[in-house]
């Protein structure tokens, strides 16, 4: 039975060309994952070792450096307890070598055109400062020297040789004011990970960076290096007595940073690796359905000889493994070449994101046993679960079977079994999507995603049921349109419930996951859209890239500009109360109306001018506010207050949680945070008007001046940007489903060769033979899209119903004629799909056709 399995692998290698080409992209999606994600962690963690190598202990003020590799830097004006007095104390230590207080933080520099140059926002600035020798052994300079005053500037190597930039150059550096105009006065070499990630490092002298960053004299760290003999806990015991007492403060040995780095690394690749590996099992689940037919298909075409095979001894057990054998040995095949297709995806991904500019995935792709492991059982393992069924249809092929045809449809009793259950998780998963939707909160998302598995999987058990009456509905146009090529392809489309079911299940997957995507992300943009429009007022928002905040420095010049008619800054702001986080937005009384009109449930935005707050109907709900109620607050700066409601307004994502005016909020935070600056030209919006604007900014390549119009783009543009990741790593899936097309039309001419010749020898024309086939394929692509677009639809407008109760206006938008595209691109894939097959068909010898045996 083994040699037999054997003999039949290698005579259907062709029919099993398509099911190992399945396994092979599923598992080469799997394997091209983990080898990425190990080879850019190993990446990150050797350069982020090599970045403390030279330091023993560093002790941080985490209050204005909570994440230097972020890319935010420190808020200006931020006031740190690590000053140059502690710098001397810590060198006085009988164990320290060396001392050095460092200042960081954001500094993006200009490209030769204007455009901000590491738009990820790993774009730093820090000190320099040069040991008694004049060299700072951090940062060795290849050309020229550190920077000794206001209006120098170092570079590091890599950015400068990318940029053209050379000793003596004036350069345009933003800061989060006013663009500083600097000379070039140096070009360093650094193991910085974010330079090596693809970002720049710029170095001011210690006076400019305090002055920038922080405040003169106060640093945001202090890297300490040990004298020889004396190890880092030791030195680090030495330091803890004479650092300010502050729980911002933290003292870590130079291990344990690699350590904390390391596991941060990790645990920032673990989401792309999960997200990765989710799209692969999609991709893999798809692929389970052709491996399904295809067995079933050539099982049913060796009816006889599995039944001869009975009537000589051999036994079901041997007959099922003898077909679990062939899946094993096509999924182990695949598996190698999927493992090798894998390692050539990992390293076209590392060079993906070297030609995006980062340097961290550099390295040969790091192959560990555990990805050869992973991705070998999980090739052979879906490939023979998959041909588990029809393995154990194979071993109830009665001996009798021998004398009749190949074809043995199924037995009503199957079906009705089948429908039955199907029925039964169909409206299960129903009722609990309704359900679900209706109770919203943790407990509703929870039902909502048991019903979708539910329905999903309820749906593929009911496709053969389904299928006959919606392929049936395009009967007479088939037959109107095309004849008797259009009445022959709806017939075997429909002659096999089972085969159509398998082979529409899979593109239905893929189109299901599609669709609901594109209706949430069409809901999601139409909320936001209707929120800027029904909420603004305002001709133009300044705001500044990377979630930094507009400088306080730029209002005034904003105010000065032709033409603008009235300004808010919006000030976010955290307030204390009830012991938790208040989010609030402050924002200028006098202008508000001209600015902002949120939609007022009770009171008046006339009781900003009266120092109250408006808030969003979440508090109300959750916090039993109401007009009047008065509400205690712990301002940023530690003052103590008490707030009155004076408005409630419907939830909105522009507006926020909480107004109030700034003349109240700014005398008790310790430094604004303007996210954005709304601005009323006088006459509208002019182009005009938003060039002053830009001008007035110093034209800084931080800095975006938007219309109304570009806001809502701007939010589209995010959404349809995720949504295209999304639909990216979909295709897939969709590809694979697109082989189980071919392989199944290949394989039904092989097993309709006598009744396509007898076709052929009543007189159906070769080019009707094809269009028969063409159609069949469009037939079916056309149910199965048509099924995914129907239940995708309907989980997307439950996920609305859920998204609903945390977005304001949120309603379900369908956008049909992209739906509609969806299904003609189904067609359309059909068609193609069907083309070799077709051409094979049409060109079978009509007399060898017929004395097919």
């Amino acid at each position: 039975m083994y040699r037999t399995a054997l003999r039949h692998v290698r005579a259907h290698k062709g029919r099993l060309l398509m099911t190992m080409l399945a396994v092979l992209l599923g598992t080469a999606f799997v394997a091209g994952t983990l080898i990425f994600s190990d080879s850019i962690g190993q990446s990150a963690k050797d350069s982020v070792s090599n970045s403390y190598s030279r330091i023993s202990v560093q002790v941080t003020d985490t209050a204005v450096n909570t994440d230097p590799d972020s890319g935010t830097g420190n808020p200006p004006g931020a006031r740190s307890p690590l000053t140059e007095s502690t710098v001397r104390r810590i060198a006085a230590l009988p164990g320290t070598r060396s001392a050095r207080g460092t200042v960081t933080g954001f500094a993006g520099l200009s490209d030769p055109h204007g455009d901000l140059i590491g738009s990820r926002g790993n774009t730093q600035g820090a000190n320099w400062v040069p040991s008694a020798d004049g060299q700072d052994p951090q940062y060795p300079m290849t050309q020229g020297t550190g920077p000794t005053s206001a209006g120098m500037i170092a570079i590091d190597r890599r950015t400068a040789s990318d940029n053209d930039f050379k000793v003596g150059d004036t350069v345009r550096a933003a800061v989060n004011g006013p663009v500083l105009e600097m000379t070039v006065t140096g070009i360093f070499t650094t193991d910085d990970p974010r330079v090596r990630a693809g970002g720049s490092l710029v170095l001011f002298d210690t006076a400019t960076a305090q002055r920038l960053y922080l405040e003169p004299g106060r640093y945001d760290s202090i890297q300490v290096v040990a004298k020889p003999g004396t190890s880092q806990n030791e030195l680090r015991g030495d330091i803890l007595p004479v650092v300010p007492h502050s729980g911002n403060i933290t003292v870590k040995t130079g291990a344990r940073l690699d350590a904390d780095t390391a596991a941060q690394s990790r645990s920032s690749m673990s989401g792309m690796r999960n997200v990765l590996l989710a799209f692969a099992g999609i991709a893999l689940f798809v692929g389970v359905f052709l491996i399904a037919n295809t067995f079933t298909m050539l099982i049913a075409q060796r009816t006889r000889e599995l039944a001869l095979l009975r009537a000589i001894g051999a036994s079901r057990r041997q007959i099922t493994d003898s077909v679990l054998l062939e899946a094993l040995l096509v999924g182990a095949g695949a598996s190698v070449a999927g493992l090798v297709t894998g390692i050539g995806i990992g390293a076209a991904l590392q060079g993906l994101m070297g030609s995006m500019g980062s340097h961290v995935s550099t390295s040969t792709p790091l192959v560990s046993p555990t990805t050869v492991l992973v991705t070998l059982l999980t090739g052979t393992t879906v490939t023979a679960l998959a041909a588990l069924p029809p393995a154990l249809r194979a071993s109830r092929v009665a001996p009798v079977a021998a004398m009749r045809g190949n074809d043995t449809p199924a037995t009503h009793k199957s079906l009705v079994v089948r429908n039955s259950i199907g029925v039964a998780l169909a409206g299960t998963g129903l009722a609990l999507v309704l359900w679900g939707a209706v109770r919203g909160g943790s407990a509703g998302n929870l039902l909502v995603a048991g019903g979708a598995v539910s329905t999903l999987v309820g749906a593929f058990v009911l496709t053969p049921a389904l299928s006959r009456p919606s392929i049936a509905l395009a009967g007479p146009l088939c037959t109107w349109l095309f004849g008797i090529s259009g009445t022959l392809a709806r017939q075997n489309a429909v002659r096999n419930p089972r085969r159509t079911a398998a082979t529409a299940s899979a593109l239905t997957v893929g189109i299901t996951l599609i669709s609901a995507l594109t209706v949430l992300g069409a809901s999601v943009t139409h909320a936001i859209d209707r929120q800027v429009t029904q909420n603004m007022r305002a001709d133009y928002a300044v705001s500044a890239l990377l979630s930094l905040p507009v400088a306080p420095t730029l209002l005034p010049a904003i105010a000065r500009t032709p033409g603008v008619a009235a300004y808010s800054a919006m000030d976010d702001q955290r307030l204390r109360t009830g012991g938790k986080d208040l989010s609030v937005t402050g924002v200028d009384a006098k202008s508000f109306d001209q600015l902002i009109v949120p939609n007022m449930v009770s009171g008046s935005t006339t009781a900003l001018r009266r120092g109250q707050i408006l808030v969003d109907q979440d508090h109300v709900v959750n916090d039993g506010w109401s007009v009047g109620s008065t509400v205690p607050v712990t301002y940023p700066d530690g003052d103590s207050g008490r707030l009155t409601v004076g408005g409630v307004y419907q939830n909105s994502e522009v507006l926020g949680s909480v107004l109030m005016s700034r003349s109240v909020l700014s005398p008790h935070t310790t430094a604004p945070f303007y996210s954005t600056v709304l601005v009323k030209g006088v006459t509208g919006a002019t182009a005009s008007l938003q060039q002053a604007l830009k001008d007035s900014t110093g034209d800084n390549p931080l800095i975006n001046v938007r219309t109304k119009q570009q806001m809502r783009d701007h939010f589209s543009s995010q959404i349809s940007l995720l949504l295209d990741a999304m639909y990216a790593l979909l295709a897939m899936a969709v590809l694979i489903a697109v082989l189980g097309v071919v392989n199944t039309l290949a394989l039904a001419v092989l097993e309709r060769k006598r009744e396509i010749g007898m076709l052929r020898a009543v007189g159906l024309s070769r080019s009707a033979v094809r269009r028969m086939v063409r159609l069949e394929s469009v037939l079916i692509a056309s149910f199965g899209a048509a099924l995914g677009i129907a239940i995708g639809s309907f989980l997307a407008w439950a996920g609305v119903r859920l998204l609903s109760s945390t977005m304001t206006g949120l309603t379900t938008v369908f956008p049909y004629e992209q739906l509609a595209a969806y299904v003609a691109g189904a067609a359309l894939v059909g068609l193609l799909a069907a083309l070799w097959p077709a051409r094979r068909a049409a060109r079978l010898n009509v007399l060898d056709s017929i004395r097919t045996d």
